[in-house]
């Protein structure tokens, strides 16, 4: 199958079995959707959710955050992955918010990445969720996810070159939720482990089940390609 018919068949399944899809973040504002992405690295949505209903009530909005100290947010993201780290960011970021962009959030990835704590695939997110734009956020399900299908190859071995990929082939207009797309198969039924094979539509396109059939039916064949596409 050519990578431009795999992908369109892919998008299809997606547009017809999830029509909807979107952050699992809770928020409000973008200055809490850039709060709740930024808690979010390697963490789960779930338990960032559980934080910061009392982190925002007690820093609304940047202006609110840019006074606090490192040590009084700590106390309110302890149970998050390296809060010591994201407490320090999400302050420095606050400041910068005020100083240079007047405590909004800015809406292009030059702008986001001056923020402190904010990377490449976090901005993605922003433009994408608030601002609608064309950007592709790459975390470990859509990078796990995109080859496992096979919408990109093994020579794609980095976040960028897979967001590049992936925007080469998607629609402008389906990249915003191609994004969550991807993510929500990722952490549903295209887990890292143990992945729901028997229950997932996309068999019939995915280079992974191929693979994982092809070992079933030949147990003394190599795993090789089976292991180093699991990621």
């Amino acid at each position: 199958m050519r990578k431009k018919e795999r992908f369109e068949k892919t998008l299809e399944w997606f547009r017809i079995h999830r029509p909807i899809a979107e952050t699992e973040l809770h928020y409000r504002t973008p200055y809490e959707l850039l709060v709740a992405v930024m808690l979010s690295a390697q963490c789960t949505d779930k338990r960032v959710n559980l934080v910061t209903p009392a982190l925002f009530n007690a820093y609304p909005d940047a202006e609110a955050l840019a006074k606090a100290s490192v040590e009084e947010v700590f106390p309110y993201i302890r149970s998050v992955s390296y809060p010591n780290n994201k407490a320090a960011h999400l302050v420095g970021m606050a400041r910068l918010l005020v100083e240079r962009f007047d405590g909004e959030v800015p809406e292009t990835l030059e702008e986001l990445v001056q923020l402190p704590g904010v990377g490449r695939k976090t901005a993605n997110v922003i433009q994408s969720v608030v601002w609608g734009k064309a950007a592709m956020a790459v975390d470990t399900h859509v990078f796990r996810v995109s080859h496992r299908i096979g919408l990109v190859s093994d020579r794609q071995t980095t976040p960028l070159s897979v967001e590049k990929e992936l925007i080469k082939y998607i629609p402008e207009a389906d990249i915003p939720i191609a994004h969550h797309w991807l993510i929500l198969h990722g952490r549903y039924v295209c887990m890292a482990r143990n992945p729901h094979c028997d229950k997932c539509g996309l068999q019939n396109l995915c280079k992974y089940w191929a693979q994982k059939d092809k070992v079933n039916k030949h147990p003394n064949s190599s795993k090789n390609n089976l292991t180093k596409n699991a990621r």
